[in-house]
């Protein structure tokens, strides 16, 4: 069951060949997931469960592919999610249907009861235990990006290292159960002194480096988890403020899933964060060049969220005019772009504006910012720049 929920050259090279060495086999409905197609995913999931129904991974595998395809469709699958000052607290909360909560819930439900049952028998029961745990897990990312609800989502954290450490106190070789102990460990060390006061995290303070190592350990060893820790490793690289180790990380995995758009997004982002604009500007390319073509996976990327991915791109480098072009056109549609996109599409046209002393169009730009996410973090900056015009620190 996966769980995802982000030195030298020589050194980053090295670690790519410990990392990559062998691929690890994956069911139809991974390939699926992991190239975005969240639909096909579902349908092979739903089949499973079907052909399964006393199985506890194929509930916890359609709960977690209805979860992160309400994600991808919001845009919040990007690394800025965990990367800068705790953002994963200030993010709106994620916008789930009805019915697709219930479908979650539901299955997640299924999932914990049926793994109870099994422990009930045997409490030393290995895989029941781990599928406790990444329920549990999947059930701490809902609560925090969908209900924004850090007690809850800290519980049920707290629920998932236990299980996991329990799989490892019975056999300390099951490597994958490593991810979710890391990515806790991380989490908590990275969380306000006020949220780490709880009381069920029982003086539990985190390890970032500890939690790092965890997941390295995953990445380079794991078999179900690999992929996922993966991904989780380059976003916490970048938090960490080292880009240069996830290179290698996200070139990998978008050639080992080529529908993946996002890992080539994420290739932009971190040369960027490196100063290397030159790459930056190569892989967006490459994103072109593959979104003309209509290659598998990318037929459905608007081109108006590469617009807006290239147009961010100019704005940091200061190359305003060539940003004011590519915003301008993210905004043209910006009812094709996923809500996280749209909004800081108008904010950064607002704030190309505002450098460029058009005071008029950035305060339209700002309008529409707070129209299209009223309740977001993005639209309160944005109601700032309406009274006091966004200027840039020099070099």
């Amino acid at each position: 069951m996966r769980v995802v929920g982000l030195g030298t050259l020589v050194l980053v090279s090295a670690l790519a060949t410990r990392f990559f060495a062998g691929e690890s086999p994956l069911d139809p409905g991974f390939e699926a997931f992991y190239n975005n197609d969240y639909d096909g995913a579902l349908a092979y999931f739903e089949g499973q469960v079907k052909a399964h129904p006393d199985d506890p991974d194929q509930h916890n595998h359609v709960a977690q592919t209805i979860l992160y395809r309400e994600l991808f469709r919001n845009g919040s699958l990007e690394s800025q999610l965990v990367t800068g000052n705790n953002a994963f607290l200030r993010r709106s909360k994620v916008v789930i249907s009805e019915g697709n909560r219930q479908e979650f819930a539901d299955s997640i439900n299924v999932s914990l009861s049926l793994c109870e049952g099994k422990l009930k028998t045997n409490e030393d029961d290995l895989k029941a235990r781990y599928q406790l745990g990444a329920a549990h897990a999947l059930r701490s990312t809902y609560f925090f990006l969908v209900e924004k609800s850090w007690t809850e989502a800290l519980r049920e954290a707290a629920a998932a290292r236990k299980a996991q450490e329990r799989v490892l106190e019975l056999d300390p070789g099951y490597i994958d159960a490593r991810l979710t102990i890391g990515v806790y460990q991380y989490m908590v060390a990275s969380l306000p002194f006020y949220m780490r006061a709880v009381g069920f995290l029982s003086g539990f303070h985190g390890d970032r480096a500890g939690g790092l190592q965890q997941v390295e350990s995953v990445a380079r060893d794991g078999v179900s988890n690999r992929y996922d820790a993966e991904i989780v490793l380059a976003i916490l690289y970048r938090r960490e403020h080292e880009p240069a180790k996830a290179i290698p990380l996200l070139r990998h995995l978008a050639q080992r899933f080529p529908g993946n758009y996002l890992f080539l997004f994420e290739q932009v982002q971190m040369y960027s964060d490196m100063g290397d604009k030159a790459s930056a500007l190569r892989v967006l390319d490459q994103i072109e060049r593959l979104q003309a073509s209509q290659a598998p996976g990318y037929a459905a990327l608007a081109p108006e969220k590469v617009d807006y991915v290239a147009g961010n791109l100019y704005f940091w480098y200061r190359d305003y005019d060539l940003a004011l072009a590519r915003l301008q056109e993210a905004c043209r549609r910006t009812e094709v772009l996923d809500l996280n996109t749209a909004v800081l599409s108008w904010l950064r046209l607002g704030q190309v504006n505002d450098i460029l002393q058009d005071r008029n169009k950035a305060v339209a730009a700002y309008g529409e910012a707070i129209r299209t996410a009223p309740n977001s973090e993005v639209a309160a900056e944005a109601k700032h720049y309406l009274s006091s015009p966004y200027r840039r620190a020099a070099k």
